[in-house]
């Protein structure tokens, strides 16, 4: 069973809930990839910090 076939079914087989629940997970992830590198500290990573933007 693919990923998207395994969403559908836990949505059973609403495919706008499972599209709602995605983006609402995508925001929550973002949320806290933000977070978190807000409370890195610059030396802890040599500068580098996460981003939620791909390339």
């Amino acid at each position: 069973m693919s990923a998207i076939d395994e969403a559908l079914a836990w949505h059973n087989g609403d495919a706008r809930a499972a599209i709602a629940f995605l983006i609402a997970d995508c925001a929550y992830l973002r949320w806290q990839l933000d977070l978190a590198g807000r409370a890195m500290g610059a030396g802890f990573t040599r500068g580098w910090r996460p981003r939620a933007d791909r390339d």
